[in-house]
This record gives structure tokens, C-alpha cells and sequence, in this order.
């Protein structure tokens, strides 16, 4: 049975690439900080408990997994965290974490399983983002961070091709995810102004799914028409 590891998988594109792939009949192994919210219950699908931010604990867990399954096919580096504003008012704790979780994580993620997928000829799968191509105000750092991922990935790709290993980014845009919880902006609800976690997972099998020897190195994903809603600011009540 092959293996694949997903970051970010307490919900949003994460949680659904993991369900995409294990209906592909791989064992997924899922990395999240917290998956209490999470209701995907599966034989092949295993939550871990892992702050990809921690490097020594990262790099601990991996490498006790690995142990554990003898192998890797494929590795999915999604969890990603945004922060938008004007980049005078960022708070440095802020970028730090971006960089961190967007960039440095998946980095030291690829380096620790990227022996096992040369022995098995396998994936390693970059969730980046539009904004990796295309930045925009108020969000310089996100948008750096992304745009380093999609560097990173084809750099590597360069670098491990003749191993067999293939390496896949991806450049969703806006996406109806948890994502926008915490930000004054979300994208539209009409169907044609967003694209779903599930359009992400469906791209995923796409790329994994390609015959030996032929590599789909990126995939840009956009909703028909850009709707962008900035959201009201609370009110505060007064007595």
C-alpha cells in the first residue's frame, strides 16, 4: 500500500486532498496541530499530532513515520497561513510565523522523506498560491513566502529529476477554506467566484496520476470571475 504524508490537514484543501487520496487508495498520514474539528474517520487515514513550525519535533515525527511505514510515495506540503496589511503595520511575530509555516516547514519537510521518495520514484506536491505569480498590495510578506515555495519546487525539480522523483506546484486561487476566518477580505459566494478545496484535491490526482516519465510541474487553478468581499467590521454595542 503506498504512503503519502499531507500537511495542514484540520480542514480546508488539506483535509481534502487527504480524502482525495485515500479514495486513490493510498494510507494518508495527516500533520495538523489540532484535528479536533476534523470528521473524516478512515482505515487508511491517520490524524498526527505535529506543529510543522517546530523543527526539532518535525523532524522527530518524520522520522519516526517513515520507520513505521517503510517508505513514501508521495508528500503533500499544504498548510500555509496568511497575514495581509500594509507591510509597515506587520507585526514581525507575524512574517516570522509566515515564513516559517509557508516556506521554512515544507523546506526541511522535503529534505527529511526526499531519500525515501527517490526509492520509491515518488511526489512531492507544493500547495503555493496565485500569489505566488501575481502579488498584491497588503500582502508582501504572504505573497513572498509563496513565491519562494514556487522556487523551491523548480529548483528541486531540477535537482532530483533523474532520481525520479517528481515535483508538482500548485497556484490555487482564492479558495473557500477556513483560511479567511481571521482577514477582512474572503472571496465571492457565487460559485464562478471561488474555487473549492475539493477543485485543489481533484488537481492533486491529476498530477500524481500521470504515466512514468511524464511530469505536470505546474497547475494554476482560478475561479471564472474574481470577486473579492471585504467584509464589514464588527459593531460595537454600547449600552
Amino acid at each position: 500500500m503506498d504512503v503519502a504524508l499531507v500537511t495542514g490537514t484540520s480542514s480546508g484543501i488539506g483535509l481534502a486532498v487527504a480524502r482525495r487520496l485515500v479514495e486513490l487508495d493510498y494510507t494518508v498520514y495527516g500533520y495538523a496541530r489540532d484535528h479536533g474539528k476534523v470528521v473524516f474517520r478512515h482505515d487508511r487515514y491517520h490524524p498526527v499530532v505535529c506543529d510543522i513550525t517546530d523543527t526539532r519535533a518535525l523532524l522527530k515525527r518524520t522520522e519516526a513515520l517513515l520507520e513505521e511505514t517503510g517508505g513514501l510515495k508521495i508528500l503533500v506540503n499544504n498548510a500555509g497561513i496568511g497575514y495581509f496589511g500594509p507591510h509597515a503595520a506587520m507585526a514581525p511575530d507575524r512574517i516570522e510565523r509566515m515564513v516559517r509555516t509557508n516556506l521554512v516547514a515544507p523546506m526541511i519537510l522535503t529534505r527529511a522523506t526526499l531519500r525515501c521518495l527517490e526509492q520509491s520514484r515518488g511526489f512531492i506536491v507544493n500547495i503555493a498560491s496565485t500569489a505566488a505569480l501575481n502579488p498584491g498590495s497588503h500582502g508582501a510578506a504572504y505573497g513572498a513566502t509563496k513565491a519562494g515555495l514556487h522556487q523551491f519546487g523548480q529548483a528541486l525539480f531540477s535537482e532530483v529529476r533523474k532520481s525520479g522523483v517528481r515535483v508538482v506546484t500548485l497556484y490555487p486561487d482564492m479558495t473557500r477554506t477556513p483560511f479567511y476566518d481571521e482577514t477582512d477580505f474572503e472571496p465571492g459566494d457565487a460559485p464562478d467566484t471561488h474555487i473549492t478545496p475539493e477543485c485543489v484535491a481533484d488537481a492533486v490526482a491529476q498530477a500524481v496520476d500521470q504515466r512514468e516519465g511524464t511530469v505536470i510541474t505546474q497547475i494554476v487553478i482560478k475561479p471564472q470571475r474574481t470577486q473579492v468581499v471585504h467584509k464589514r467590521p464588527p459593531r460595537n454595542n454600547q449600552s
